[in-house]
């Protein structure tokens, strides 16, 4: 799989975000992400039901080097939360866009996907 798959929508901040076919959004965090922070050994999601704002806060990813936030790449309520990532969060460091996302949320308004970077741009901001 691409370092920067195409599909997905990408925020400043190092999440993606992926447009579902019944209209809610899944995210997780980038490959350049899960790459900086090393080895991932614990997760906190967000409670389904949590309504989030773009931008806030919805959870936090430890590595053995560092805490890093989670941030809401568009705002909307959680619907779904990746619960395998609480006993295996390394799934996070071997498969980021498929196995290790972090939750589903359905979003306020989908246009708010439009404000955040294509895979080309987010790709042009990580290499330089």
């Amino acid at each position: 799989m691409s370092l920067y798959p195409e599909e997905l929508f990408y925020a400043d901040t190092h999440e993606w975000a992926r447009r579902e076919d019944d209209g809610s959004v899944t995210v997780g965090i980038t490959d350049h992400a899960q790459q900086a922070l090393g080895d991932v050994v614990y997760v906190e999601l967000p409670a389904v039901g949590t309504v989030v704002v773009a931008g806030a806060q919805t959870g936090i990813v430890e590595s053995v080097k560092a805490a890093s936030d989670i941030f809401a790449p568009v705002a909307g309520t959680v619907t779904a939360i990746n619960e395998a990532l609480v006993d295996a969060p390394e799934q996070i460091n071997e498969d980021p866009y498929q196995q290790g996302w972090f939750y589903r949320l359905m979003p306020e308004d989908h246009q708010q996907l439009d404000a955040l970077l294509s895979a080309a741009a987010y790709q042009a901001q990580q290499t330089g």
